[in-house]
């Protein structure tokens, strides 16, 4: 838990050189990630690195920071083949991608914009994705592109680095 608060401490510092700034608040409370703590910091980190990518698009001077309040991850844990290795299935029924959070964006102190939002992705399975298929959070960066595209109106310029757990197989249900 020590090593897993001082992992977030630091993210958060190094988010606000950024542009961004990125804050988990009570993630073992939250919907669905991984069950094991090595996989649940890869996916969070992974989450604030893509974030702090897409801040890397705010005009300078601009300071973006987000609150993470819940976090459904795309799919759904199969609990009866968990073994070494946790098996996310994919049926595009129920188990789209979802996050809630709180954002400011500032800039010289002053509030720009600031709100709660509520991200999902309900067609995440029939979209052309932007990121590889072999980026555990593929589907859930696509969802955070489109909110910070449709709410601060700034395209993201290219694409962040793929998150790749070792610990985690996926497995697309028909």
């Amino acid at each position: 838990m020590k090593t897993w608060l001082a992992a977030m401490t630091l993210l958060a510092c190094s988010g606000a050189w950024a542009g961004v700034q990125v804050n988990f608040e009570q993630p073992d409370k939250y919907t669905d990630v991984p069950f094991s703590t090595p996989d649940r910091d890869v996916v969070l980190n992974g989450l604030a690195d893509h974030f702090q990518f897409l801040g890397k698009s705010l005009p300078p001077g601009q300071q973006l920071k987000i609150e993470v309040t819940d976090v459904d991850l795309a799919g759904r844990e199969d609990v009866t083949r968990r073994g070494a290795f946790a098996i996310r299935v994919m049926d595009g029924r129920t188990d789209w991608p979802r996050m809630r959070l709180r954002y400011t964006l500032e800039q010289n102190g002053k509030v720009l914009a600031s709100g709660n939002a509520y991200l999902s992705d309900m067609s995440y399975l029939q979209r052309i994705g932007r990121y590889s298929s072999n980026d555990s959070l593929r589907f859930e960066k696509q969802m955070i592109d489109d909110w910070f595209r449709n709410t601060f109106n700034i395209k993201p310029k290219g694409r962040s680095k793929p998150v790749v757990s070792l610990q985690q197989r996926e497995v697309q249900g028909r």
